[in-house]
């Protein structure tokens, strides 16, 4: 294995403070590019992926996530671009795909220099009224469920140290 690759993998933190600066569309369409190149059940492709820049939605996006989470700041770190992953409610494995997408994303993220953050709660986001009109503004086919999304942009500060990892994380039996 490379060498680099297991760096960025051992490197990569969540991000939770965010520069203002928007990232660039070369930047954004790298990121979702990796989102698109994550395996999935049968090869199906199941999953589908909403970036969202603009002030207002995201706004709207960290309200909706706020109320379900029972607070008041903004759940996705006031990020400037928030990446929303959806999948078919009846696929296969849709929670095991869009996870997969999410985590392409954020390794690619990490890879050119943004930081980012898993964000939970778009399942139950998505399944309100409110969340199922969004999913129709947007042109999404009805019948997704809210997997995830990530907070994406500049990170604002250095990225903390990796905690050590357990002494009894995995077993090897032959």
């Amino acid at each position: 294995m490379k060498t680099e690759f297991l760096e960025l993998i051992q490197t990569r933190r969540s991000c939770r403070k965010y520069q203002a600066q928007q990232i660039t569309d070369e930047e954004l369409e790298a990121v979702l590019e990796a989102g698109t190149y994550a395996p999935t059940s049968r090869g199906l492709q199941a999953p589908y992926i909403v970036a969202v820049q603009n002030e207002g939605l995201r706004k709207t996006l960290g309200e909706m996530n706020a109320r379900i989470m029972g607070v008041t700041f903004n759940p996705y770190y006031d990020a400037p671009t928030y990446v929303l992953v959806f999948a078919p409610a009846d696929a296969n494995n849709p929670i095991q795909d869009g996870s997969c997408v999410l985590e392409n994303m954020m390794l690619a993220a990490h890879a050119i220099g943004l930081g980012s953050c898993w964000i939970h709660r778009e399942r139950e986001m998505f399944g309100t009224e409110e969340g199922k009109q969004l999913m129709k503004e947007w042109g999404l086919p009805e019948g997704l469920m809210g997997i995830g999304a990530l907070a994406l942009g500049y990170p604002a500060e250095a990225p903390a140290q990796a905690k050590p990892r357990k002494e009894d994380y995995y077993r090897i039996i032959k």
